[in-house]
């Protein structure tokens, strides 16, 4: 490669933002992707609700659907080591729009409700390859240098399409043709963000196996389990991640009835302010990954995460109470509680210091227990009010609690010196090996 050929002007804008050139459309298709899918999520429990289904109803349907996405975001990784990512995302896309396609002609359109729980269950499967596939591909295609902000452009096209743009969409369809031709709408989207990525995207890495050809198929799914009894400091950190955006997923299931059948709010200000939460989220990424280096990965997740989400929570639901119709202040404590929910963001980062010998297991557990917050959010408001017979408020405090027990888990992570002299010893080699390049260069 020419000298030319790879200053940052070569390289074009990608280049100078911190996205692989290569995997550009990747990130575009990944974006529009994420809108499609997060089309549904401001307002499916408000339409089960107006089509008389109960929240019981939609709180299993939610439960269920996190059960099978959390269980998907594990196999994204073991699946593209044995048949590469691009292959892991095909299977992604074609099982979204199939399942789609049920879900809305047999279940949703009807009013079917165990066909609709049977079809969102199963679609549950396939966001996470297409998404976490990719995730994996930018891990192995990408250099070092670039890792981080390439994560960084994964997590905003992630975020901002599921839900704030598919929020957005909605917003502004609903109104013109209707709710339900709106659900179809997502499956154009899905498609189209799917295609642009598979199509488009010619980086070689991940249209091959990424584990080695002797590497025995059960070891590389067992390995991405055992590392938690292995190295415990995991499975703490995969609760800690599950907590961490379990209340987004509940708030999803149980604040659209609040803000509008109960408090009045109009669906489009509702849509707006859920996209504004999820602003504070993309937002505060960068802002929780500066404070990290800064002030310690530990102490920005225990304290403006884990303690954060414990003030931010209880604001998110009195502040609409106290100010009845100030649409306003609603919309600024939902920015906050969004940026308090991004400060854990730091996990990412912590992890492969914990774990440096085995990043991509460490990562996993991370991974499930992103998964696992898309049904353990759900599940809590459901226990709360079915078996202790908590409304609104017993929920929230429930929640307040859970954030509670994670600052103290959080304080549990910290890096042994082992780990820390693998990585001291990994960072001198690499440097070394690099200047060892720009030598023969």
């Amino acid at each position: 490669m020419s000298e030319t050929s790879s200053s940052p002007s070569s390289r074009g804008l990608a280049g100078l933002l911190g996205i692989p050139q290569a995997l550009f459309f990747g990130f575009v298709g990944l974006l529009l992707f994420m809108v499609g899918d997060g089309v549904e999520a401001g307002y499916l429990d408000t339409y089960m609700l107006h089509h008389g289904h109960t929240q019981g109803d939609v709180n299993l349907m939610f439960t269920t659907y996190g059960v099978t996405v959390m269980i998907s975001a594990w196999l994204a990784g073991p699946l593209s080591d044995l048949y590469g990512p691009r292959r892991t995302m095909w299977a992604g896309l074609l099982l979204w729009a199939v399942l789609e396609v049920g879900f809305l002609s047999f279940g949703l359109g009807p009013d079917n409700l165990s066909m609709t729980l049977l079809f969102y269950t199963l679609r549950g499967f396939a966001y996470p390859l297409f998404a976490y596939g990719f995730l994996v591909w930018i891990a192995a295609a990408t250099p070092a240098r670039m890792l981080g902000s390439a994560a960084g452009w994964f997590w905003f096209s992630f975020s901002a399409g599921l839900p704030t743009l598919g929020s957005q969409f909605a917003r502004y369809t609903i109104p013109v043709i209707g709710e339900l031709a709106t659900f179809w709408c997502s499956l154009g989207l899905v498609i189209a963000g799917g295609l642009i990525a598979l199509l488009f995207v010619r980086e070689p890495t991940g249209s091959r196996p990424l584990a080695r050809g002797d590497v025995d198929r059960k070891a590389i799914f067992f390995g991405s389990i055992s590392i938690m009894w292995r190295e415990p400091k995991t499975l703490v950190a995969g609760i800690i991640r599950t907590v961490n955006t379990s209340s987004e997923y509940a708030f999803l299931a149980i604040m659209p009835a609040f803000f509008v059948d109960q408090l009045h709010f109009s669906q489009g200000q509702w849509l707006d302010l859920l996209s504004i939460i999820f602003l504070g989220n993309i937002l505060f990424n960068l802002v929780a990954g500066m404070l990290a280096d800064r002030l310690g990965h530990r102490f920005v997740v225990a304290v403006g995460g884990c303690l954060g989400c414990c003030v931010t929570i209880p604001l998110f639901y009195y502040v609409p109470l106290w100010y009845p119709g100030n649409f306003t202040l609603a919309i600024l404590a939902g920015f906050v509680y969004g940026g308090t929910v991004a400060a854990f963001v730091p996990m990412s980062g912590l992890m492969p210091l914990i774990c440096p010998k085995e990043k991509a297991a460490a990562l996993s557990i991370l991974g499930l227990g992103a998964g696992a917050s898309t049904w353990f959010g759900p599940a809590v408001v459901g226990v709360c009010e079915s078996t202790f017979g908590m409304g609104m408020e017993g929920v929230i405090w429930t929640f307040v609690g859970l954030y509670f027990l994670s600052a103290i888990l959080t304080i549990c992570l910290r890096i042994s010196p082992e780990a820390r002299r693998h990585t001291q010893m990994m960072e001198r080699r690499a440097s070394r090996d690099e200047e060892a390049q720009g030598c023969v260069a």
